[in-house]
């Protein structure tokens, strides 16, 4: 097997992981389980907790200790346990603590995948903006395969997800053993500083200013994507409460609907080596935030009926809104950043998406529906509030192009084609 097609397999695993229980966890707590949602918000966070802390960590053992793909290996052999144990919990506290144990382990294989891929890619001598984005398609394919396994076997709302998710980490934990060797590029020196000895030579990044104002615009799309990811699928629920609109198709398979988003990112990701070289690397992140401010903006105005375009074509925007900036980001920081914290940079980046970002996402949007967008029977007024995370998205997106002076140049140009 080529190192193509073993990345490709990897990559599918990754994802489908994820896909088997992140967009229908809600269906399950709700309908399942019964419990409140300022509880389930609480189950949410734990993604951002873990987030915050995990990559950066698992970044610095792997420049420095041990083999990325190995540990990468641990960590899923180590998820699916917990994945495993996560039906058998019957309160809502102790959900959270299992759930934010499972995202510890998670969290950073999303930056060890991409550490594992981009060195398997060069040192078999392959250009990794060409090569690794039709190997990340299999990750979104991956997570549409997830999603229509759970829906169409009729487990949104049961345990099985879990069951489901637990087998497939427990195998991609194995396989990752036989993945190429990833070894630490760190070397040691006699004079070391605290940072070099503690690993923590990725956050010096933070100094230059074109990564500080990288970074935080990760953390702000970043809550973009946990508005997406807590919200999308229970909008759609919501319908079910209206007479005209509890038949219809988008409300008896929701996930299916949503499935659409991950099946633009195929399409989306093939597209992003032309617009990198088109356009570098600061616009593609542009029109990221561009198709967020589409992606609210067309969910304030839809239904399941007549307005099911809108819900469609917001899901397949959803694509650019996603890849765009994902994709281009960990190739930003992986020609920018010095190779030996490679793993630690990476780690930050997500960090900032995944950890900061998810946590101000979840607590801000919940404030705010809860006091601006929530009527006395508790339901939601989900035109405002897609249209407050519309606005949100669009003032990133005149923000970003005047705060990130970073222009695409020949260096960028030269770094990215001896990759």
């Amino acid at each position: 097997m080529n190192v193509k097609t073993r990345l490709i397999a990897m990559n599918f695993l990754q994802f489908f992981i994820w896909g088997s229980w992140l967009i229908t966890i809600g269906a399950y707590w709700f309908q399942n389980k019964q419990w409140s949602g300022a509880e389930f918000g609480a189950i949410f966070s734990t993604m951002g907790i873990a987030a915050i802390f995990m990559p950066a960590i698992t970044g610095i053992i792997s420049d420095r200790f041990v083999n990325a793909e190995k540990l990468y290996g641990i960590m899923h052999i180590l998820g699916a346990m917990v994945l495993f144990c996560l039906p058998l919990v019957d309160n809502p506290s102790t959900f959270f603590w299992v759930i934010l144990l499972n995202m510890i382990f998670y969290m950073p294989t999303l930056s060890l995948s991409i550490t594992v891929a981009y060195s398997a890619l060069k040192s078999n001598g392959q250009d990794v903006i060409k090569d690794y984005p039709p190997i990340r398609i299999w990750g979104t394919i991956g997570f549409i395969a997830a999603l229509w396994v759970v829906s169409l076997s009729h487990n949104e709302t049961s345990a099985n997800q879990f069951y489901i998710a637990s087998a497939v980490s427990l195998a991609l934990g194995i396989y990752s053993f036989t993945l190429p060797k990833c070894p630490p590029l760190f070397i040691k020196t006699g004079n070391k500083s605290l940072v070099d000895s503690l690993g923590l030579n990725a956050f010096a990044l933070f100094k230059q200013s074109r990564f500080a104002v990288f970074f935080i615009f990760s953390m702000l799309l970043g809550a973009a994507l946990q508005l997406t990811n807590a919200y999308g699928d229970t909008f759609i629920h919501d319908f079910a409460n209206v007479d005209a609109y509890k038949d219809s198709l988008a409300v008896r398979y929701p996930a299916i609907i949503m499935s659409i988003s991950q099946i633009s990112e195929t399409l989306f990701i093939l597209a992003i080596p032309f617009f990198l070289r088109k356009f570098g690397i600061k616009y593609v992140m542009l029109f990221s935030m561009l198709a967020w401010v589409l992606r609210f903006g067309l969910f304030a105005y839809s239904d399941p009926e007549g307005g099911l375009w809108m819900i469609i074509l917001s899901c397949i925007i959803y694509g650019m809104a996603f890849d765009f900036f994902n994709i281009s980001g960990s190739l930003f920081v992986e020609t920018q950043a010095d190779p030996k914290i490679r793993g630690s940079a990476q780690g930050v980046f997500m960090m900032m998406v995944n950890g900061f970002g998810a946590l101000f996402g979840s607590f801000t949007s919940g404030i705010v529906i809860d006091k601006y967008f929530t009527y006395a029977d508790q339901s939601k007024d989900w035109t405002g509030i897609w249209i407050s995370f519309a606005l949100y998205a669009l003032a990133i997106a005149i923000a970003f192009p005047f705060l990130f002076k970073y222009k695409h140049n020949r260096e960028l140009e030269k770094a990215i084609s001896h990759m």
